[in-house]
């Protein structure tokens, strides 16, 4: 139960952060009149976190398995760099709130039919009823959310 806690604190966290994240890169490739330079600056820095924490907290890297995975299991990095580049270039335009919204409505569709069919390796959650209509509201919430007048 005290893991389930700290994974909901840490994820809202997360939650939290994407925005904000958009928010700063959308401003920095505003300003800079490139939000190719703004998710390379974005890119630039988490790597340097990221290689940071790999050698403070886990001690260095690890040689890779020897198990074979598929390939478009590497892929990830391809939605995060369409995610900070796609967010970077429309959040000025568009506006945050509604960039991000939206990216919302796309996580719960995408979540939905991982979760339903156990795509990609992921545990399969079949969407009861109680959960076909919870988003239903959430996406209606999204929408109520973006609607202005």
């Amino acid at each position: 139960m005290a893991n389930q806690l700290f994974f909901a604190c840490l994820m809202l966290a997360t939650g939290i952060g994407i925005p904000v994240m958009a928010a700063l890169s959308a401003t920095l490739g505003a300003k800079y009149g490139s939000p190719a330079f703004a998710a390379s600056v974005l890119f630039l820095v988490a790597l340097s976190i990221s290689v940071a924490f790999l050698f403070a907290i886990e001690g260095g890297p690890r040689p890779f398995p020897k198990t074979s995975l598929p390939f478009y299991f590497y892929l990830g990095g391809v939605f995060v760099a369409f995610y900070v580049l796609s967010v970077t270039w429309v959040a000025p335009q568009f506006g945050v709130g509604n960039a991000v919204a939206f990216v919302l409505l796309g996580q719960l569709i995408s979540m939905a039919a991982i979760d339903q069919f156990g795509l990609l390796g992921a545990p399969t959650h079949v969407i009861t009823l109680q959960r076909a209509i919870g988003l239903i509201l959430m996406s209606v919430g999204v929408f109520l959310a973006v609607r202005r007048g």
